[in-house]
Order: C-alpha cells, then structure tokens, then sequence
C-alpha cells in the first residue's frame, strides 16, 4: 500500500515559480513510474510530466514543456515538480501518482495562477 502527500501549491502572480513536493511512504519508492497530473474545474485530467523509476528519462505534456521539470529523490521517497514561468491557464489541482502492480494518487494540492 501507498499513501502519497503533495505540497507547495499556493497562489502565484503569473510570471511567478512553484515548486511541488510529493512524499510516498513505503519501501519500493524507487520501482515507481511517477507522474504529476492537473486537473482544472470542468476540464479532464491531464499528464503534465512523468518520470522513469531512475529519474533518467522523462516526459511532458507540450502545455509545460521548457516552463516544468520533473524530479525525483529515491533516496527521501519524493518526487518534485519546479514549475516556472506560470501562467493563468495554469491554475489547477496538481496530483502526484505512482504506478506500480497498480497506480495510487495523492489528495492534490491547489495550483492559482493569477494575471
């Protein structure tokens, strides 16, 4: 069983930088394909970046691509998200998942982007 916690969301003037945190507990951390997904009010949920178990390769939606970066720390069970350069359409709720025999998801933490 995996409990995953994320943090560092807030509000941000667009132009601004957040960086969100996401805890895993349990002792196969380092086996997981992590993502980060968002999802607006109204909207489907979308990918914005996924990471290998390794960290050595990654992946982005085209919305974030050059503003995101994905990150991991196996050795402190946490995946990062450095977002930059935010803007508006940003603003959603960022969940972190991991995917192992199945996926779990984290509660979400709130992302608003204001002009």
């Amino acid at each position: 069983q995996v409990h995953l916690v994320e943090s560092g969301g807030g509000l941000v003037q667009a132009g601004g930088s957040l960086r969100l945190s996401c805890a895993a507990s349990g002792r196969t951390f380092s086996t997981y394909t992590m993502g980060w997904f968002r999802q607006a009010p109204g909207k489907e949920r979308e990918l914005v970046a996924g990471i290998s178990s390794s960290g050595g390769s990654t992946n982005y939606a085209d919305s974030v691509k050059g503003r995101f970066t994905i990150s991991r720390d196996n050795a402190k069970n946490m995946v990062f998200l450095q977002m930059n350069s935010l803007k508006p359409e940003d603003t959603a709720m960022y969940y972190c998942k991991a995917r192992g025999y199945r996926d779990y998801w984290g509660q979400g933490t709130q992302v608003t982007v204001s002009s």
